[in-house]
């Protein structure tokens, strides 16, 4: 049996999020996760960029806002952070949009803000 795109990426970019987690548990802002994150990508040797600009494509324009990524690891994988109650319908939808609009094949939704760590894997 073959193994998915970025397979130990995420695995590992899951365990990392679980290990933040369980040091904050829920009901931080967004922002704390992210740099706790972006923390944990420098000291686990995992390539990232953070809030990464991408243009928006219309028909023959490109549009004037943007869409920034929280981060993209990997060179291409998507990563949306939350910190909401659970992760819903509209997360998902908003990330395979981000997902076409970066032209990648997958992308991650790390939910912070439930009891329990969520992550949900959405691929293009």
């Amino acid at each position: 049996m073959s193994g998915f795109l970025y397979q130990e990426g995420c695995y590992q970019i899951v365990g990392i999020c679980m290990d933040i987690h369980r040091t904050f548990g829920p009901g931080l802002l967004e922002i704390v996760y992210k740099d706790a994150l972006e923390y944990e990508f420098k000291i686990n040797e995992i390539p990232f960029s953070r809030e990464s600009k991408f243009d928006v494509h219309y028909k023959d324009i490109i549009l004037a806002h943007h869409f920034y990524a929280d981060f993209v690891a990997y060179g291409d994988l998507i990563l949306e952070i939350k910190a909401v109650s659970e992760i819903n319908k509209n997360h998902i939808k908003q990330t395979l949009n981000y997902i076409s609009i970066a032209n990648s094949n997958l992308g991650l939704v790390l939910n912070f803000g439930g009891q329990s760590f969520q992550h949900k894997r959405i691929i293009n």
